[in-house]
């Protein structure tokens, strides 16, 4: 079960925007990650719980922020109910849905969730549509992605080889790219992720049978 601790940077001027402590491992009913995060200041400002079916769709989601949350999964597309702590009468919760493959956001979860949704063979490419949720606030964006696995390399290590895929990632909408390194199920980096430590080595799957 891998754990460790991502760092999180604007992409534009490698401003630290916090950390997320997390653990993932393969379940009854696919692969789920959870993980605590944590603003610049250390203090706690969130969580992440999602949870993939066998064929890596997002069963289960619950993200929070700030005082915001998110819970939502795969019917029909997308579906999700945004709501605050504050908000005790609930006169300010909104339900949404959109016929979208995925959620995306800060978390690197997000990034596994859909290379192994897509399941790419090497020079293999696929259009993915999203649904963000931007923090601070968890607001929904729905946009597509672009996603080409470029290589596949293999790396020895005293647990046997290790497998890296290199993803180039676009916003459709902007043409913005990056690149997107995963060993397993952990981001090894991305734009504005690094990962800082990793305390057992990743999990060479996530998909079902």
């Amino acid at each position: 079960m891998p754990s460790g601790r991502y760092s999180f940077y604007d992409t534009h001027d490698d401003t630290p925007l916090g950390e997320e402590r997390f653990s993932c491992a393969p379940g009854p009913s696919g692969w789920r990650y959870t993980a605590q995060t944590f603003g610049t200041d250390g203090a706690p400002d969130g969580s992440v719980d999602l949870t993939l079916d066998s064929r890596s769709r997002p069963l289960r989601l619950e993200l929070r922020h700030g005082g915001w949350q998110i819970r939502g999964g795969a019917m029909d597309g997308l579906t999700w109910v945004r709501s605050h702590s504050a908000d005790t009468d609930a006169r300010h919760t909104r339900e949404g849905s959109d016929r979208a493959h995925a959620f995306a956001g800060r978390s690197p979860s997000f990034l596994i969730a859909s290379a192994r949704l897509l399941r790419l063979a090497p020079g293999g490419s696929a259009r993915l549509r999203v649904v963000a949720l931007t923090e601070p606030v968890l607001a929904p964006r729905t946009f597509d992605q672009g996603w080409t696995l470029d290589a596949i390399e293999s790396h020895p290590t005293d647990s046997g080889p290790l497998d890296v895929e290199h993803y180039r990632v676009a916003d459709l909408a902007t043409g913005e790219e990056g690149m997107v390194h995963l060993a397993g199920d952990v981001v090894l980096s991305a734009p504005g992720i690094e990962l800082e430590q990793l305390e057992t080595p990743p999990s060479k799957t996530v998909d079902g049978p």
